[in-house]
């Protein structure tokens, strides 16, 4: 279990090069990175030099924690996550949901490159996360408990907050994008699903899978800030195409909907 004096120890750091925080946070997925460039008047931080933040070693993750304006609202962007198949826990993964907590933050958009399980979805798409699937038995709040970050038994049915999830509908529907809504499965990595372990995903109930995001949303929410969750479809899952999936194929169809995702969260974050 990691010490609470650690989390708090990062959120002085964040609060100390940062100064006031804003209530709304992002995390930027594999190749989204280029969000946190449309920042203005941002000021920057590496994960490296906050204290006992875990790094991330994925080379499309750029592993910096910026504060600037998107369309004039202000906000924390997380360019980089850590991943369980990295070797961290669930709770390291998570490390960052604790630390906002600590620093007030409210508000959590998440990011992620998902693979298509739903036959409807096209690379491309973008997904609102309705709900999500997670079958092994790692918890980022397995342990001991501390109740400074809330209860040890708390209400999983609508962790994707439905208010967030309304408001992410109009705004795609005001710049027209075919917003998908769907169920976003967890699998560990680093290796891409086979195709049984895909059909298995789409008679359990999921449209994309991918290797990241559950976690972090499950220790949001036992700290009590709201979550949308947003996926890139950035290739179709194994067994589903004639491709060969690659995590440079991914990277590169995530830059190719960033217009569209920036268009979209800059005009959530104006009405949260």
């Amino acid at each position: 279990m990691i010490p609470f004096e650690h989390y708090r120890q990062a959120a002085d750091a964040v609060a100390q090069r940062f100064g006031k925080i804003p209530d709304t946070a992002i995390v930027l997925g594999s190749g989204i990175k280029s969000l946190a460039d449309r920042l203005s008047g941002a000021k920057s931080i590496s994960y490296r030099n906050i204290p006992n933040f875990p790094v991330t070693t994925n080379k499309n993750h750029e592993g910096r924690l910026y504060c600037g304006f998107l369309d004039g609202r202000e906000i924390l962007a997380f360019s980089g996550r850590c991943h369980f198949y990295e070797g961290y826990t669930f709770e390291q993964t998570a490390f960052y949901v604790r630390m906002l907590s600590l620093l007030g933050v409210k508000n959590l958009i998440i990011t992620n490159a998902a693979g298509a399980v739903n036959s409807k979805f096209s690379v491309g798409d973008l997904m609102l996360i309705s709900d999500h699937i997670k079958l092994c038995c790692e918890s980022p709040v397995l342990g001991v408990h501390d109740e400074r970050f809330g209860s040890r038994f708390f209400d999983m049915t609508s962790v994707y907050d439905i208010k967030l999830q309304q408001i992410a509908a109009q705004s795609a529907q005001k710049f027209n994008i075919d917003l998908k809504t769907g169920v976003y499965m967890f699998f560990a990595g680093p290796q891409y699903e086979t195709p049984a372990e895909v059909r298995a995903a789409r008679i359990l109930g999921a449209d994309a899978v991918g290797m990241s995001t559950v976690p972090e949303v499950i220790s949001a929410a036992q700290v009590g800030i709201k979550v949308l969750g947003l996926s890139i479809i950035t290739n179709m899952a194994a067994g589903m195409s004639d491709e060969p999936l690659s995590d440079e194929d991914v990277a590169l169809q995530a830059q190719k909907a960033l217009d569209k995702l920036c268009f979209l969260i800059a005009d959530i974050i104006k009405s949260i």
